[in-house]
């Protein structure tokens, strides 16, 4: 199984609109990262997100790598989530995957997921992951955010 993660893209501050759109620039962030996906060959088929607007926005952007995944709101990906939630659920999981999600939970999901305790996340990035058994992870891709 292949799993990205990915954390959304540059979004306006709650101070100019609460929801938190993503910005002009946050919409051209989310999909210059899906387009550096591509060569990886990685077609997920599932894609989730958090349910925030920014995160739903910038896992959009992953349709395009996949027009027919499976796109949700799933529990477990929100900043304060705790990481074991998505990694227990990963367990039964064999498709591969894009989650979307924030600051602090992704670097907390890439530590617990690759038992490293010095792995740091890319803001407004991705990190591919793979595994065999759906419990150890080895990171074969990334890529920084614009």
């Amino acid at each position: 199984m292949h799993l990205f993660l990915v954390h959304h893209a540059e979004a306006l501050g709650s101070e100019i609109d609460p929801q938190r759109p993503l910005s002009t620039g946050g919409l051209a962030q989310a999909a210059s990262v899906a387009d550096r996906a591509r060569p990886t060959g990685v077609v997920p088929a599932a894609i989730w997100h958090s349910g925030k607007l920014r995160a739903r926005q910038t896992a959009e952007a992953w349709l395009r790598l996949s027009p027919f995944a499976e796109f949700k709101m799933v529990r477990g990906l929100r900043p304060d989530d705790p990481p074991e939630m998505i990694r227990d659920v990963l367990r039964g999981e064999t498709r591969d995957a894009a989650l979307v999600g924030h600051w602090p939970h992704l670097p907390a999901l890439l530590r617990l997921l690759t038992r490293s305790e010095t792995a740091e996340f890319p803001q407004h990035g991705a990190v591919l992951l793979e595994s065999t058994d759906g419990a150890s992870w080895t990171e074969t891709w990334r890529t920084l955010g614009p």
